[in-house]
């Protein structure tokens, strides 16, 4: 996968791609966000959440350090440039908020055998569960079940769950 600079990227003097800044959910590629948003935050008023926060440039970005994702649409319904817009197709095939890959970096305290359940008891998608009925060893993650709301982020003692967006764990 080659990376990308956007022309409105490189305008600011952002020379390289910034490739784990998360998006509101049913955000436009990255290239035609930069172009299109506005930055005029109203995307993070609407959010219930307060997870949606000005980052590089002003342009928003979230932040899963203190609450998750509930998917309800606050963002999408306040853009004014319609960069938000793709959640609202009403058929069955709408499409995901984002493509994300969660994944557990080595200093999660379960896998360095301290009783930890706190992962599992937050993802209400049951993406993360431990194959055995312990709670010792790495949890393993189905990524097929994860929807990326960041509920498991910030309750995580040690900031061992990481999300990042699908193209930056493809690259690696």
């Amino acid at each position: 996968m080659v990376a990308t600079i956007s022309r409105a990227g490189f305008l600011r003097g952002h020379f390289g791609t910034d490739s784990e800044t998360i998006r509101p959910p049913w955000a436009v590629s990255e290239s035609e966000f930069t172009i299109r948003c506005l930055r005029q935050m109203s995307c993070a008023d609407a959010c219930p959440e307060d997870i949606i926060i000005k980052g590089r440039g002003g342009f928003p970005t979230i932040s899963f350090s203190d609450n998750a994702c509930t998917f309800c649409e606050a963002c999408v319904k306040a853009c004014p440039a319609g960069v938000l817009g793709q959640a609202q197709i009403q058929d069955e095939k709408k499409p995901l908020p984002w493509t994300l890959h969660l994944s557990i970096s080595d200093n999660c305290i379960s896998a360095k055998g301290v009783v930890c359940r706190i992962c599992p008891e937050k993802c209400d998608a049951h993406a993360i569960q431990f194959k055995h009925f312990s709670s010792l060893g790495k949890p393993v993650i189905d990524q097929d079940c994860c929807t990326g709301c960041g509920a498991c982020i910030a309750p995580c003692p040690t900031g061992a769950l990481i999300l990042s967006p699908v193209q930056q764990h493809e690259a690696a």
